[in-house]
């Protein structure tokens, strides 16, 4: 198939393109570069089958020839990304996710879109299933990604609705793993990162808020099994397995071989105190479960960061 990536040379939008690569799909990666690097694409780029495209998806997007999917991942993901870039956030969310959705119709391409557990925000059921409502504060800072996200769910579900066009929603919980920015900003590259620096561990708050951390592999061999399944109504992808932020600093601590401190600092406004996926939905529908452990996950994932020290980057 011919297969568009929003987002593409992403954290995760590469990842999901050296997996349709390695399926014999054609790929075009479309990324402006805000937050994504053409480094993310490197191991890929000789590949002839891999077509890119610099361009800022909250413009109209024009594409020749046909597409049979467009996976639409372009977007400011992390905390410290999508707080310096708030109001590109909510541009890609609603513009961008307007344009994607249009692109498909035109071409009458399946739509998959790269939603997130931010959804619930400061979740009041937990473990999170795809039917809860979430509880998340407009007008807070994080609102610009939460609301982004649920806009681009709406938009999806319209276009599904309105003009009968075939679309999938990932829900994606915290996910890591190798082509991370180590000043991503997020805990499992900020812990590694500062660890390989030497520095002491910043856990906010007590550390007792809760996080279900998947590995990259699995998240995306979850994401290809929804985008060829017949589900409309949105799926968590994640892993159940839920830990406290300070229990990820002390393994941090363990995987990296160091005695390094651990100090707090104070907890920033709406930071969700629990986050664990409900995934019964896809273990029934897709026969999809996390296999990578923790330990393997980090291990795999701290070899990344050492190589990036030892390249200077």
């Amino acid at each position: 198939m011919r297969i568009l990536v929003t987002g593409g040379a992403g954290f995760l939008g590469s990842h999901l393109c050296e997996a349709l690569l390695a399926q014999g799909h054609h790929v075009l990666c479309v990324d402006n570069l805000l937050t994504g690097s053409l480094r993310n694409l490197e191991p890929l780029r000789a590949n002839p089958r891999l077509t890119f495209l610099q361009h800022d998806v909250t413009r109209p997007i024009s594409v020749d020839g046909p597409l049979d999917r467009l996976l639409h991942f372009a977007s400011p993901a992390s905390p410290a990304d999508y707080l310096e870039h708030p109001i590109h956030t909510l541009k890609v969310g609603s513009l961008g996710t307007h344009n994607a959705l249009g692109l498909a119709k035109a071409k009458q391409a399946r739509f998959l879109l790269a939603s997130t557990s931010e959804v619930y925000g400061d979740p009041q059921v937990h473990p999170q299933t795809e039917n809860y409502w979430g509880h998340v504060n407009p007008v807070g800072p994080r609102g610009v990604y939460d609301e982004a996200k649920r806009f681009a769910e709406a938009m999806t579900m319209a276009y599904h609705r309105a003009h009968g066009l075939q679309t999938r929603i990932v829900r994606i919980f915290n996910t890591y793993g190798p082509r991370m920015r180590p000043n991503d900003g997020r805990a499992v590259c900020t812990f590694l990162s500062q660890a390989l620096r030497g520095e002491d561990l910043t856990v906010f708050g007590d550390g007792s808020q809760t996080r279900s951390f998947c590995y990259v592999d699995d998240l995306v061999a979850g994401i290809l099994l929804l985008l060829e399944s017949t589900e409309v109504f949105p799926v968590n992808i994640g892993n159940p397995e839920e830990i406290s932020v300070l229990q990820l600093a002390q393994e941090v601590l363990r995987v990296t071989a160091t005695r390094l401190k651990i100090v707090h600092r104070p907890l920033p406004t709406d930071d969700p105190k629990q986050r664990r996926p409900d995934i019964s939905k896809a273990k029934q529908l897709l026969g999809w479960e996390p296999k990578v452990p923790r330990s393997e996950g980090l291990r795999r994932t701290l070899a990344y960061f050492r190589a990036l020290a030892s390249d200077g980057r």
